[in-house]
């Protein structure tokens, strides 16, 4: 296999490389985008970081040989996983390699912005002594509010807890009675923003989370509240947080992913000079995560190359190639039954439940079982989760799973059903697949449908009663926002006066449309659905 490395790799990864010949390496240490699309043809598979973006424009241009992109870091961002996915290119990550590093960074950045080590060491450089200018606040004591228990978030909340800080988090797939094995009291989301002295984020960037730390959540902040956001740009509202350390209320702000990289610098916080921490996007960036990262992924592409071993995918489960040419109908579907699940769960999730009948008993569904799983947690979690770590991920959430195959049969030749029990209540979807290949969604709860799960997808319940679903498509076309599929199911068996519209619209749905819509009084609750 021929290989692209467009932004370096480490010299023990190139080194791994090496011993095997069957394996040609072209490293380039730096690609632009027009070069790419000129030479990708010539290999069969690239080796990417950050700098190098794998959109769909990209890769629709890739020959039917390509065969698989590899992403030197845990970020897929600069990947267009779903175009890759239809094409049939596998698409990996390395995603424990910078876990340590990440968290590591947020802790110095904490360090420097209590202590104002940068604007400190600004002064000395300009041959000043302003001792008094830099008077710092002590850590130990203080009450640290970690939101985002993940990978990253765990060991940031275990340093914390070294420098002797209470620790209180928040993550809304955590039970609370679950077993953390260290002393981090598990509260709410508003807990963590009234009593929190600081306040670190890591969480992925979705519809829920953007704009989490914006006005509104400041203000019931402590004043001098100090924030630390390693994780996503856009999960903290810039132009809110200027405001709030203009004001005081922020007492201090670090920060080292934005919503546009590189900056256009046009943003106010970098108007600030004092309270303040900047630094690009540093996270994942010392010596020993590059050596790990570039170690990790040439592994992964010798066992691919080698053994047809699929490791830390993310589109799909880490197996022989023959196994998942079988099953491979029905990864769509069980993924996004699990997606569809992890974004309308709200509390905390105790067991889940994955149940096959039909003709798809008949093969190994274990890997179906963990896409399901893989589906669930990816819009709740800061790192991408593969179908490696995503039994452990569950784990750690305390998160039970079950594989259950029914000798009962059912109005499809296959069907997979997957139940979600939470802490005060439970859920089921099912689905099945229609032609080749096509996923559909065939019952919620007690609800009988027939959806594409596809793009952007408003789940509304509300009064069976004639003219609501006109009232709903008036309420979005004043939004301009365009309807392109409609879906309308009654319960099975009960009666209760309300019907269930799964309405298809072009692009997401703002908050305050979600809120108007919410506020209708033929409207019982509305859920935002994002397909990537």
């Amino acid at each position: 296999m021929k290989i692209l490395v467009t932004d370096g790799l480490s010299k023990e990864g190139l080194e791994l490389f090496a011993k095997y010949p069957e394996i040609e390496v072209d490293v380039r240490k730096k690609t632009d985008r027009e070069e790419l699309k000129s030479i990708i043809n010539n290999y069969q598979a690239v080796i990417i970081r950050s700098a190098t973006k794998m959109d769909s424009e990209i890769i629709d241009i890739l020959d039917d040989d390509f065969k698989l992109i590899g992403r030197a870091g845990i970020g897929v961002d600069n990947v267009d996983v779903s175009a890759a996915s239809k094409k049939g290119i596998i698409v990996m990550n390395t995603p424990s390699a910078n876990a340590i590093t990440t968290a590591e960074h947020t802790i110095a950045l904490l360090f420097s912005l209590v202590r104002n080590i940068p604007q400190a060491f600004a002064s000395m450089n300009a041959k000043k002594w302003e001792r008094s200018s830099f008077q710092g606040k002590e850590l130990y004591g203080k009450t640290f509010g970690v939101i985002g228990l993940g990978n990253i978030g765990r060991l940031v909340a275990e340093r914390a807890l070294g420098i002797g800080m209470k620790v209180i988090a928040h993550d809304p797939f955590i039970s609370k009675d679950t077993n953390l094995n260290m002393p981090v009291d598990l509260v709410d989301m508003e807990e963590v923003f009234k009593d929190a002295d600081i306040i670190t984020v890591h969480t992925p960037l979705t519809s829920g989370t953007k704009n989490l730390i914006s006005k509104g959540s400041i203000n019931l902040m402590k004043d001098g509240v100090i924030i630390i956001n390693c994780a996503r740009g856009g999960i903290v509202n810039e132009e809110d947080i200027a405001e709030a350390l203009d004001s005081g209320k922020v007492g201090g702000f670090a920060i080292d992913v934005y919503e546009e990289e590189p900056p256009d610098f046009k943003s106010p916080i970098f108007d600030k000079e004092k309270n303040i921490v900047f630094t690009p996007h540093l996270g994942a960036s010392t010596q020993e995560a590059q050596t790990k990262v570039g170690i990790a992924m040439a592994e992964q592409v010798v066992e691919y190359v080698n053994n047809e071993v699929v490791i830390n995918a993310v589109n799909m489960p880490s197996m022989n190639l023959e196994v998942l040419s079988k099953i491979h109908p029905f990864l769509e579907l069980s993924e996004r039954l699990g997606n569809f699940m992890g974004q309308i769960c709200k509390s905390g999730v105790e067991h889940i439940t994955v149940e096959y009948s039909g003709l798809i008993t008949e093969s190994n569904v274990a890997p179906l079982t963990i896409s399901v799983l893989k589906g669930y947690l990816s819009p709740i979690m800061s790192a991408p989760v593969t179908f490696v770590n995503a039994p452990l991920i569950a784990e750690e959430r305390g998160i039970k799973l079950t594989e259950t195959k029914l000798s009962t049969s059912s109005d499809f030749s296959s069907l997979i059903r997957v139940i979600v029990k939470t802490d005060n209540t439970e859920f089921s979807i099912s689905g099945s697949t229609f032609g080749k290949k096509e996923s559909r969604f065939t019952r919620f709860n007690n609800y009988s449908l027939d959806i594409i799960p596809e793009g952007n997808i408003l789940m509304i319940e509300n009064d069976d009663k004639p003219g609501v679903i006109g009232l709903l498509g008036n309420a979005l076309g004043k939004k301009k926002i365009n309807i392109n599929r409609l879906y309308l199911s009654n319960q099975l068996d009960d009666n209760t006066g309300f019907a269930l519209a799964f309405i298809s619209v072009d692009s997401p749905v703002d908050e305050e449309t979600l809120e108007f819509i919410a506020n209708m009084d033929e409207v019982k609750s509305i859920e935002q659905v994002i397909f990537k």
